[in-house]
């Protein structure tokens, strides 16, 4: 599947589904749950809780209350017990049920951030490529506007490098 990568706040991102990096307990706390859950108010948060807690690479879906999307898809891409460290695995499942779970909606747009590389502590580049090459394998049946966001300059340059090689070689 085609995707492209953008640089920019997933909280002021328009698509029908906007996809959190959520940890077990659905909890939003801070990194991008914190800044849907600040842009969309409070009843997100209340949603997402009453979904959890679920399994490691799972995903819930919720309203999207005050965001310009249809639905968040809350994917537990790390732990909220142990060492809270997102794994390789944990990102690929996350990934692959966020796509899957938009599509069985019927969802046209996603927006997808680099699940698991910010306060779970998974390295950028790494988790990058885990991304892009499930972005890349998804065969969607609706959707066709699938965004990689970036939130900083460096972040942005990092994955869209990442981006390249893996579309360069499929």
């Amino acid at each position: 599947m085609e995707f492209t990568v953008i640089r920019g706040d997933i909280a002021e991102q328009q698509a029908d589904v906007l996809v959190n990096a959520a940890g077990t307990s659905l909890r939003m706390g801070s990194g991008v749950a914190g800044a849907l859950r600040r842009r969309a108010g409070d009843e997100l948060d209340e949603a997402a809780r009453a979904n959890g807690p679920i399994d490691l690479g799972e995903v819930a879906v919720t309203d999207a209350y005050g965001l310009d999307a249809d639905y968040v898809v809350h994917a537990a891409a790390m732990p909220h017990y142990g060492d809270g460290l997102a794994t390789a695995e944990s990102i690929r499942d996350a990934t692959r049920n966020s796509l899957e779970a938009a599509d069985e909606r019927g969802a046209r747009s996603l927006v997808i951030p680099a699940l698991g590389c910010g306060v779970a502590g998974f390295e950028l580049r790494e988790g990058a490529r885990i991304i892009c090459e499930e972005l890349a394998a998804f065969d969607p049946e609706s959707l066709t506007d699938v965004r990689f966001v970036a939130y900083s300059d460096e972040e942005f340059e990092t994955v869209r490098a990442v981006a390249d090689d893996v579309t360069a070689g499929s």
